[in-house]
């Protein structure tokens, strides 16, 4: 029996007993960890394949130790330039092993229920008072426009559709605004 499992992104044709190394998964050493991201299956007599994974299917493995791969050199060179630059690299990866691959595995609901009616107001009246702190914040920039430079009052007329402040001085321009 084997099964293709997708694990942190790549995807590993495992069976069980296998011991594979995939990128550094956030598991302690020692610790189980269930895939269910299955994509494909086979008991022997019967291939199941999902669209995109296969439901009721489950891979645990077991965490044997976290370590790094070996390492990449990375050299670049720009030719008649004097140019050289050697870097090494070394992945960070986590060795496990297939303990089971599990058919007939339910997987628990994770459908989110509709919000209660009490939660809807609560968050009507969360955004007016989110749009009464924006009032009040540019009855604040009004006032402050004295300590603006005359780049940010200029854009400032620009959104608000006045036109002809390409010549006029800062002075105009907040009285224009204000």
């Amino acid at each position: 029996m084997y099964a293709i499992v997708e694990i942190s992104g790549k995807q590993f044709k495992v069976e069980k007993k296998q011991k594979l190394f995939v990128n550094r998964l956030d598991v302690i050493e020692g610790n189980k960890i269930s895939f269910n991201n299955v994509l494909m299956v086979n008991d022997g007599s019967k291939l199941t394949v999902g669209t995109p994974n296969v439901s009721g299917v489950q891979v645990d493995a077991k965490v044997l130790k976290h370590l790094k791969s070996d390492k990449v050199i990375v050299f670049k060179k720009k030719r008649r330039k004097g140019y050289k630059v050697k870097n090494g690299h070394r992945q960070a990866i986590t060795e496990i092993e297939i303990s089971d691959i599990l058919t007939g595995v339910s997987k628990k609901s994770t459908a989110k229920k509709s919000d209660s009616p009490k939660k809807t107001e609560a968050k009507k009246t969360e955004t007016s008072k989110k749009a009464k702190t924006k009032k009040a914040s540019a009855k604040k920039e009004t006032q402050d426009l004295s300590s603006m430079s005359v780049a940010a009052l200029k854009t400032i007329a620009k959104e608000k559709g006045i036109s002809g402040t390409s010549s006029m001085k800062k002075a105009d321009l907040i009285k224009v605004l204000s």
